[in-house]
């Protein structure tokens, strides 16, 4: 049911409006069904001052300045009730975050349709098997959607469990595929009693999604299952067989730097930032070196304002130029706009904190990152043996023409490199998501990239694949990520570390999950 929120003050319907915005980059703005702004090129603003909360999308096709009067909320969706300047009569925007913008009836016959030529491809690619009941049926209690086609195949005595998904689907719900298909042949072990032996999975993607899967199913332990990928293209019907290598990902790192000489070059902006901040606001705020010229203020992981070294016009003198907001939000800090940075700093600070209200949209906003500044300054409690001083965030990593970033990259005190995935809300995907991370770290351990990029400098890192480590609230952890971890080869050594509801308060693990840790031998 939606949710109405019409009667909340100018500053909750900001703050309603920025987290919407800042959780879902890719959203769009529609009215009357028509998108007026795709909020992956278009800017906003909101502020919520002399007892209105105005709102100002604009791009090069287009500007619009409007007053929010109400907010209801639905799935992926916020409805905004909004009045142009001078008109009694409101109009109504809608904020969607899905990418995927088909209507649910062209969703289901393009899966319908699928489903038939799945039907007739896996019949003339096994003629000697028989195919069992292709379900696409939505089972939330096994995690399984109506994305993906699920059937077996069945040779006497012995099965396959097959899992597919076709290229109309959202690039996400493609490379989540590998998740949803070893859950699938857990089920049907369990559900075939000891008429049948299933030998593995089958995995059918479209032509050229293929890469992530790949790499991810290298991984999976071959004592526990067959593994097997399949490309399928649609217009052709041509079912082909993809080889699973132990390959490495295409991987490189960007240089590593020192953030203290950064933040002392770029002292001036710093103190600048922080003399405009509420007293109670300077003591919790982080200042973080990000690149040689960019420092980035956060409060509980929450980014509000950069400080970014460039040239000055016309001259080769350096100058420092402070931004606040984020993404699309961003606006340069001025005199003119310091009454605006003052009033969002004020937002900000009654907002989020760990004492404050769990309703707060700024208290629930970017919980990841909040998650991953606590462990930054407490990493020893979920995992002893790192070494506290030295700990990588947000390590970018590029693959494939895809930008990743490792959450955070630590190194125990025996000079293990270990890679942490931080998650505060339950996430079915979070293990193969962290393996992508623990897969792109060992390739560039493995080819001395790491030492060559100046990481852990002065540190011996040992020839050794990495930890992996997931850390979760407890509550959060989705009930089948350890039916996904123990898929995996031995050789990826994980941890699942459960940490306590009130992790915002303090930080504390209530209980841990590890793999069996395989011998390794002295060189």
């Amino acid at each position: 049911m939606p949710t109405a929120t019409n009667q909340i003050s100018p500053a909750e319907l900001a703050c309603a409006v920025e987290a919407f915005l800042a959780t879902h980059p890719s959203s769009s703005v529609l009215e009357e069904g028509r998108v007026l702004f795709d909020m992956q090129t278009a800017r906003y603003s909101v502020s919520a001052a002399h007892g209105r909360c105005v709102i100002q999308f604009w791009s090069e096709e287009r500007n619009i300045v409007r007053t929010v009067t109400g907010i209801s909320t639905r799935k992926e969706m916020l409805r905004l009730e909004t009045r142009r300047f001078g008109q009694t009569r409101p109009q109504m925007l809608e904020l969607v975050s899905t990418s995927d913008r088909r209507t649910p009836t062209v969703r289901e016959t393009t899966r319908k349709r699928y489903v038939h030529l799945l039907e007739r491809v896996l019949v003339l690619s096994f003629p000697d098997a028989k195919i069992g009941e292709m379900r696409t049926a939505m089972d939330l209690e096994h995690s399984f959607g109506p994305a993906y086609a699920r059937a077996t195949l069945l040779l006497g005595q012995k099965a396959w469990a097959i899992i597919a998904v076709n290229g109309e689907e959202p690039e996400s719900t493609i490379d989540g595929i590998l998740t949803v298909g070893i859950l699938w042949l857990d089920y049907c072990r369990r559900h075939s009693g000891s008429r049948r032996i299933f030998q593995g999975l089958k995995v059918i993607v479209p032509p050229g999604a293929e890469p992530a899967t790949r790499a991810r199913m290298a991984w999976m332990n071959p004592a526990l299952a067959t593994w097997e990928l399949y490309t399928l293209q649609e217009h052709s019907e041509e079912l082909q067989s993809v080889p699973l290598e132990e390959g490495n990902l295409e991987t490189r790192l960007v240089q590593a730097f020192d953030p203290v000489r950064v933040k002392e070059r770029m002292r001036g902006a710093i103190d600048s930032v922080l003399a405009l901040l509420p007293s109670s606001m300077r003591q919790r705020t982080e200042v973080c070196a990000i690149s040689t010229s960019e420092i980035s203020f956060r409060l509980h992981g929450l980014e509000f304002a950069r400080a970014r070294r460039t040239l000055a016009a016309g001259s080769f003198h350096h100058q420092d130029a402070i931004s606040f907001g984020a993404g699309r939000n961003e606006t340069p800090l001025t005199p003119e706009s310091e009454v605006l940075f003052g009033e969002l700093m004020q937002r900000l600070c009654e907002g989020r904190s760990a004492n404050g209200s769990v309703l707060h949209p700024l208290y629930r906003l970017q919980p990841e990152r909040w998650l991953e500044s606590e462990l930054r300054k407490s990493i020893g409690e979920v995992e002893p043996s790192l070494r506290e001083e030295v700990v990588y965030s947000q390590v970018p990593a590029f693959s494939a023409g895809d930008r990743g970033m490792i959450d955070l990259l630590g190194i125990t005190r025996s000079g293990r490199l270990a890679v942490l995935e931080v998650k505060a809300d339950e996430d079915l995907h979070l293990p193969l998501q962290a393996l992508d991370y623990w897969i792109r770290v060992r390739s560039v351990h493995a080819d001395g990239e790491l030492r060559r990029h100046g990481y852990f400098p002065q540190l011996e890192i040992a020839d050794r694949p990495p930890l992996l480590i997931l850390v979760a609230p407890a509550l959060r952890i989705h009930p089948a990520n350890e039916t996904v971890l123990r898929s995996l080869k031995p050789e990826v050594e994980w941890t699942l570390a459960a940490l306590d509801e009130h992790w915002r308060q303090r930080l504390k693990v209530i209980f841990r999950r590890k793999s069996h840790p395989q011998p390794f031998p002295d060189c």
